[in-house]
């Protein structure tokens, strides 16, 4: 199983706690941990991810082992640590304001 820790605004869109878990078949790689997340919770689709493009939103970002994965290809395989579950894959809600 694969960890997934959400930001506030998404976690009381899908009704969820801040960390979910979810099976990925296949390899592991950011698309994949987000259409598996997309599938067990249909209301965020295009919440993480432009619906037409698969784009991450802009004030989105992706972190795993302390790494950020946001401008990384979505076909990149995760660290080890996450496929074990021992990290968490995180998603996080960037803040802008001036």
């Amino acid at each position: 199983m694969i960890r997934v820790v959400l930001p506030y605004h998404l976690r009381t869109l899908a009704q969820s706690d801040a960390e979910v878990q979810i099976a990925v078949a296949g390899a592991v790689t950011i698309c994949s941990v987000l259409d598996a997340l997309e599938t067990h919770y249909p209301m965020l689709r295009g919440t993480i991810r432009d619906h037409v493009t698969q784009q991450r939103r802009p004030f989105l970002r992706f972190f795993a082992c302390g790494e950020d994965f946001s401008l990384e290809s979505s076909d990149i395989e995760l660290p080890p640590k996450i496929v074990s579950g021992e990290e968490p894959f995180l998603i996080i809600g960037a803040i802008a304001g001036g």
